[in-house]
Order: structure tokens, then C-alpha cells, then sequence
């Protein structure tokens, strides 16, 4: 592919994406940045950019399909409190009263479908993005204790449960205990709820539902995630192996390392997220 765009929302990981694609020799990467969202860094990276609002999305939709985008990724957070907030358009709120069920996967469905139908695929956000997937094993120099593997075990029953439903991606468990289930809220919101009630021990697992559809809604932790889960007293972190994305994995093995946290990629069995389109 030689003509890509990246649907930016906030933090690194549109950069990263952005920045991976170039390495990997696509000829150019644009940024559809939205305002208050996209970070300098990550239109910088970008070839062109093009501004929206996210109000205004449906107008970016149109703008990429004229431009000839071979493909498009939907990267980065997007507050969730802006689906309440934001001024959208007519259009918008047109899609948005189409869905019964409002979850990444409905909201981000639908917004795939629109770009579909100007000629521009969604391609997986976890394409181009090999050094941000970690593997099965041990990240970090210890791994889990007793105590975490067994609270692992209990929670990626958890949350394959709560995957069947869209709830969210995230579980924190402390002695065979729920303390946590991510929700709207977000993954750092939930480790912080689940700190309040558990105190220094728990483990988080996140993980990407059965039948996940790796164009968006990605796991995704970083730096920040860690300090959440150090400050909520959280001493682990596991994931399902090949279906994470770790930004700065460098700096969070290392942070984790300096506070004795474990990061462990567990083998789930199910497929891994593609790394090219």
C-alpha cells in the first residue's frame, strides 16, 4: 500500500502507528487530527494533515474517499465522555440514534462502515505497530507470584465473560476477588476504583474479547497505565500475548522493573493481531 491515513485520537499511539508505517516503506502516511485530541507529535510525524472536529467526522469520512485513501486506522483515545459532550452534526447524531447498543465495537463499526462506503477499508490498528506487541512470557525480571498467577487465572475467566458483552477489556483481582471491571470509564479509571477497594496486591488483566475485531479498540497500555496500577497498589499486570499493544514498551518494563511489578504475556489461543494489512 502506498497512500495511508491515520484517524488520530490522543496520546502516542497514532505517532507510533504512524511513524511504523514509514519504516515499514508505505510511501505516505497522512493524519485526519481532530482538534483538542491529536497530539503535535503525531501530526508532525504525518506527510499531510488534515483537521476535523469530532463533531465533524462524517465531513472527514467524505474528505478521505476524495482523496483516494487506500486505507484508513482509527488509533488513539477519544474521551469517552465527548460521545455526551461533543457538538456533532446532524449526521452524526443520525448514526449515533441507529445504534441500539452503545460500545467501541457498535460506535467504531459504524464509523468503519462509513468509510467503507467511500472506498476507504479500516485496516487493523495493530498493523505496522511489531515492537509495541509483546509476546508470551516474562517482560519484566520477576514474574507472577503464587497468590498473582492464581488471581490470573480467576480473572481471564472474568474477562472472556465480560468480553461476550462489550463491557470492557480490563479486570482488577486481589485474593480470588473482583475488585474491578472496566466499563465506560476506561482502564485507568477502573484500576483506580478497584485501588480504592483493594489496596496494595491486586493484579490487572486486560485482554481483547473472542472474535475481537482488531480494526480498533485494541488493548492498549502504557507508562501512564503502570503509574495508575503503582499508585491503586497494583503488583501485576498480565495480558494475552500478540493481542496487546504496549506503547514505550522500553520505558514501562523499566518502570516496572524499578517498582517490582510483573508484566506477563499469557498464551490464550487465539489468533494474533495482524501486523500488516
Amino acid at each position: 500500500m502506498d497512500k495511508l491515513i491515520v484517524v488520530s485520537g490522543m496520546g502516542s499511539y497514532p505517532r507510533l502507528l504512524i511513524e511504523g508505517a514509514k519504516r515499514a516503506g508505505v510511501r505516505q502516511v497522512d493524519c485526519l487530527a481532530v482538534r483538542g485530541s491529536t497530539a503535535r507529535a503525531t501530526w508532525k510525524a504525518a506527510d499531510r494533515v488534515h483537521w476535523i472536529t469530532l463533531g465533524g467526522i462524517a465531513e472527514g469520512i467524505r474528505w478521505c474517499g476524495r482523496e483516494g485513501y487506500e486505507g484508513a486506522f482509527l488509533a488513539g483515545q477519544i474521551n469517552p465522555l465527548s460521545l455526551f459532550r461533543a457538538a456533532f452534526d446532524r449526521e452524526v447524531r443520525a448514526w449515533l440514534a441507529e445504534l441500539k447498543v452503545k460500545n467501541a465495537h457498535s460506535i467504531f463499526g459504524k464509523l468503519a462502515e462509513k468509510f467503507a462506503a467511500v472506498g476507504v477499508p479500516i485496516l487493523p490498528a495493530s498493523c505496522y505497530m511489531d515492537e509495541a506487541i509483546p509476546g508470551a512470557g516474562e517482560l519484566t525480571r520477576r514474574g507472577l507470584t503464587a497468590a498473582e498467577q492464581s488471581d490470573a487465572v480467576h480473572a481471564e475467566h472474568v474477562v472472556r465473560d465480560i468480553g461476550q458483552h462489550d463491557v470492557g477489556q480490563t479486570v482488577m483481582v486481589k485474593s480470588g476477588m473482583v475488585l474491578a471491571v472496566e466499563a465506560f470509564e476506561g482502564t485507568n479509571a477502573a484500576i483506580r476504583r478497584g485501588g480504592r477497594l483493594g489496596g496494595k496486591g491486586a493484579i490487572v488483566y486486560k485482554a481483547a474479547r473472542v472474535g475481537h475485531d482488531m480494526r480498533f479498540d485494541i488493548p492498549v497500555v502504557g507508562l501512564k497505565t503502570l503509574k495508575v496500577m503503582r499508585r491503586a497498589g497494583a503488583t501485576a499486570l498480565v495480558f494475552q500475548a500478540g493481542r496487546l499493544v504496549m506503547l514505550d514498551k522500553a520505558a514501562v518494563v523499566d518502570y516496572a522493573n524499578t517498582h517490582d511489578m510483573a508484566l506477563v504475556g499469557v498464551d490464550s489461543g487465539l489468533p494474533a493481531a495482524p501486523l500488516r494489512p
